[in-house]
């Protein structure tokens, strides 16, 4: 496996407000997410498992429609297809984990 060194990565936009640098492997994706202050994520779902590590900041997380603000070193764990959405309150810095892998972001 290679190593992979971010700071020569270039960032891709995701949503407005939101931009990664996204590593592929074999059977998973992992983006390392920054986050604009008061950023909304519209409610979307997708076919993969995702585990979403909030590094930095306060982010609020809904999950089937349940609200949650989460805080730095928090995770959370979303089954596949699990409607989601959030707003940042505060920059964020995530780093987020699906498997498999996200094709939509080769």
């Amino acid at each position: 496996m290679p190593f992979v060194d971010l700071n020569n990565m270039t960032e891709k936009k995701l949503f407005e407000g939101y931009t990664a640098k996204i590593i592929h492997a074999e059977k998973m994706t992992i983006a390392h997410v920054k986050v604009e202050a008061n950023s909304p994520l519209p409610e979307h779902q997708h076919p993969h498992e995702q585990v979403m590590n909030l590094i930095e900041g306060e982010f609020e997380f809904t999950v089937a429609g349940k609200k949650h603000v989460m805080k730095a070193g928090e995770s959370f764990v979303i089954p596949p297809n699990v409607p989601h959405s959030a707003k940042s309150i505060t920059e964020c810095y995530i780093v987020d984990v699906f498997h498999p892998i996200r094709e939509d972001w080769l």
